[in-house]
């Protein structure tokens, strides 16, 4: 017996934020990317990993349970081209932070919702497809 469920949206998200972020700051910014979806459809978080020990993004993940990948600048760099962030490019050494980890985590190549800013903190989104790639 065939079930006809609709399948599930498994989403990849990027986020990029300034030092300090709260996590009520980044819960917002991610649930008004997220627009009608839910936080459930979440497959995977990506930064870059000089976010590595951002407590805000490490406690959004942890309250969600949802796994977080970290990619490094040089993986950035060979994401594919994404809109410049002149301040990614200032404070990280990158041309983004948010689109490009989403397509690597996502392992897409099309964002489904570009980057969006809140509060200083930038979220993007992609289909998720498997594997996941990369990052640490």
């Amino acid at each position: 017996m065939s079930t006809n469920a609709p399948a599930v949206t498994r989403l990849a998200v990027g986020i990029g934020c300034r030092r300090g972020a709260s996590v009520d700051a980044i819960e917002h910014a991610v649930r008004i990317a997220l627009g009608t979806r839910r936080i459930g459809e979440i497959a995977v978080v990506a930064s870059i990993d000089a976010k590595r020990d951002e407590a805000g993004l490490l406690e959004f993940c942890e309250r969600h349970g949802l796994p977080m990948r970290f990619y490094s600048a040089d993986e950035i760099a060979h994401a594919p081209r994404v809109a410049i962030s002149h301040r990614a490019v200032k404070h990280m050494n990158v041309d983004g932070v948010c689109e490009p980890c989403a397509l690597l985590a996502g392992n897409a190549h099309s964002l489904i919702v570009p980057k969006t800013i809140d509060c200083g903190v930038t979220v993007a989104i992609a289909l998720a497809h498997e594997p996941f790639a990369g990052g640490t």
